[in-house]
């Protein structure tokens, strides 16, 4: 019987390169490179597990960040060392996929070191392969987090000296304290024997990810003649008789058998739930505004609420959340406050939409609240025509810069003393805005006063307050 030998580009490549300036039957990389060849093997693995219409690979910034030129399967392109945390929101979002971190070892063991351990810890269910050179092959060949002692670069001229730069990092067996990892391994390119064992070692962290076991590693040493100034049959020499010794090849976590397949939970997002589980919410009977009679301006507002520290700006921020989180609103809270919170600057955006959210930065509010003249001066440019300007007159002294939007002028500090204390002055203003608005329903903001402030006296002065800033706008209206 007669075999036929078949020798082709394996179907998780593009057959040619377009996207590429040049010779579009080439890669990008340097003649001896070891990134073609893992390519090869991962491309070669997913054709063999038949994964390329659910594949995304994740490409950060390096030699690899070109991946996407060869590899037909989904591509995302990561910031700096982020490929972990990206491969995390893709497989959680899309959970039936297969998820691959490509990173190198400037990315992975230096800028991205706090990503992949923390991944790794979390046992998220991505294959990260990590080519170790020990070296910075794409920016000029720098000193690496794996490059050897002695071992000169255009940063350690002298070689690396353990006693000023540390030693080399050895990841895979750093990962392999870790309890989640199920699979972690090291393998080498520098000759035909350990290339199979690499190509064995990609295909089994793949098949792990395919059955739904856990977390996996291939941490590949590969030859980088350009950076380590050699020719590639020197590379490679030097891989085997250099690199293997410092990092001895081998398994070192495999717990794939005696792993069963990992199924995540179902997030259930349900506001009633997170709310009482958060303590807000004492009362399972809620009343809604009327969003039919909310002008449409005051519809779907993004807020800037600034203001000193102790003025109460974040907690107003909160409560509003927590009153759209209750009233099935889509919601989002973000806090920037200076180191001295106390007497320092503070402001949060807060986000109350019907429909999702993009992003928590609010960069035009239609809302702003200015607790003292500095927010006033600094964050009222940002509000969009025709949008509401609530401004504390007990501690802003000038009058609105612009003319085509909705004051109201309020003074929160000295009506919050008569009723008692100072500390209130933020529900003055919360009063105000939502008789003003009528975006949230009085029961709503009653019933998450009540989940926070546990002290009656307390209550009933947040009450007063909120009350005092409703009368003012009824009768400056």
């Amino acid at each position: 019987m007669e075999y036929q030998v078949l020798l082709e580009k394996p179907k998780s490549f593009y057959q040619n390169y377009p996207r590429k300036a040049g010779n579009i039957e080439v890669t990008h990389y340097c003649p001896g490179c070891g990134h073609g060849v893992a390519h090869k093997y991962i491309a070669e693995a997913l054709d063999r597990l038949d994964l390329q219409d659910r594949t995304v690979l994740i490409s950060p910034v390096g030699c690899s960040v070109f991946a996407y030129y060869y590899f037909d399967v989904g591509n995302e392109q990561a910031a700096h060392g982020r490929a972990p945390a990206l491969a995390t929101g893709v497989k959680r979002a899309l959970p039936n996929s297969i998820v691959i971190s490509y990173q190198g070892d400037g990315d992975l063991a230096a800028i991205g070191t706090a990503e992949i351990i923390h991944a790794a810890n979390r046992g998220e269910q991505i294959t990260v392969i990590f080519i170790n050179n020990a070296i910075y092959g794409m920016t000029g060949g720098q000193m690496a987090p794996t490059t050897l002692e002695g071992q000169k670069t255009s940063t350690s001229p002298l070689g690396r000296n353990p006693a000023n730069e540390g030693f080399p990092i050895r990841m895979a067996e750093l990962l392999a304290t870790l309890e989640a990892p199920v699979y972690v391994e090291r393998v080498s390119l520098h000759d035909v024997k350990n290339r199979n064992k690499a190509r064995q070692a990609i295909y089994k962290a793949l098949k792990c990810q395919k059955d739904r076991k856990g977390f996996s590693m291939v941490e590949i040493l590969s030859q980088c003649p350009t950076g380590w100034k050699m020719d590639p049959p020197e590379s490679l020499k030097w891989v085997a008789e250099k690199m293997v010794s410092y990092f001895p090849l081998g398994v070192k976590v495999d717990r794939i058998d005696e792993s069963e397949p990992v199924t995540r939970p179902e997030q259930i997002w349900d506001p009633e739930v997170i709310i009482r589980n958060l303590g807000l919410v004492t009362l399972d009977i809620r009343q809604r505004a009327d969003r039919s009679a909310i002008a449409e301006i005051h519809r779907n507002p993004r807020f800037k609420i600034a203001g000193f520290g102790g003025q109460g700006v974040l907690t107003m921020g909160i409560i509003l959340a927590a009153c759209g989180m209750i009233e099935d609103y889509n919601v989002a809270w973000l806090p920037s406050y200076g180191p001295e919170m106390r007497g320092g600057t503070a402001h949060c955006h807060v986000t109350i939409s019907s429909k999702p959210i993009g992003s928590p930065l609010v960069s035009s509010s239609t809302v702003c609240i200015a607790m003292n003249k500095p927010s006033q001066e600094k964050f009222e440019k940002e509000l969009v025509p025709g949008g509401l300007l609530i401004r504390n007159t007990s501690m802003i002294d000038v009058p609105p810069a612009r003319t085509d939007i909705d004051v109201v002028s309020i003074p929160a500090a000295e009506m919050a003393t008569e009723i008692g204390s100072l500390k209130v002055q933020n529900m003055v203003i919360l009063g105000a805005y939502l008789e003003k608005s009528k975006l949230i329903h009085p029961e709503t903001l009653e019933m998450v006063l009540k989940g926070m402030l546990k002290k009656a006296a307390l209550l009933d002065m947040n009450m007063k307050a909120l009350e005092a800033g409703r009368e003012h706008v009824r009768k400056n209206a």
